[in-house]
């Protein structure tokens, strides 16, 4: 019993190389490249609840083919902003993303409280992100990136004080390119 356990953990763990980002990057970057194979965890039902699980939205949103359709939708969407930049067809289809929720306002006990609602629940992650980078676009628009590594197709929000950030993961890309890099010289003897 313990290993079924063991082994559907195993199973459901997040595969993609970068994850924490801030939730609109972390939904684009549901596809990913490695080792020159595509990856999208955004396939089936079940990456969208690995996905979920990952952003803490698993107890907010159902692992259901209508949020994965919405989800799916919305991250095409990021994608083409971030990577074309804005056009009248981007900002339309993120527009009609936003359309689909507002966030409300409360006093709690603490205060201020926000609560974001949606016309249909399958669309919350969606939103979420569609905010978020809103949020990041404010924030700082300098600062959200892709990856400097010609096959990566992963994006980061760069937090060094410098700015200057290159790779989605010094580990994985970076040490890519100084190994590139390192095969030149010895090949050219430089």
């Amino acid at each position: 019993m313990q290993h079924e356990h063991g082994l559907q953990q195993q199973e459901s763990a997040d595969p993609r190389p970068l994850v924490g980002e801030p939730l609109c990057l972390d939904l684009v970057n549901t596809r990913w490249v490695d080792d020159r194979v595509q990856h999208d965890l955004l396939e089936s039902t079940g990456g969208l609840a690995v996905w979920l699980r990952s952003a803490r939205l698993d107890d907010r949103a159902a692992a259901d083919r209508s949020t994965l359709d919405a989800t799916v939708e919305t991250r095409e969407v990021l994608l083409a902003l971030l990577d074309q930049g804005p056009s009248a067809e981007t900002v339309d289809a993120f527009n009609r993303v936003l359309d689909r929720g507002a966030l409300h306002y409360r006093l709690g006990p603490s205060g201020r409280e926000e609560h974001p609602r949606t016309d249909d629940p399958a669309w919350l992650p969606s939103w979420l992100a569609a905010a978020d980078y809103l949020r990041l676009m404010i924030d700082g628009p300098a600062r959200v990136k892709p990856c400097a590594h010609p096959d990566c197709v992963l994006h980061f929000f760069d937090t060094t004080k410098s700015g200057t950030r290159r790779w989605c993961s010094m580990a994985v890309c970076g040490n890519r390119a100084k190994a590139a890099r390192h095969y030149v010289r010895a090949k050219t003897g430089r």
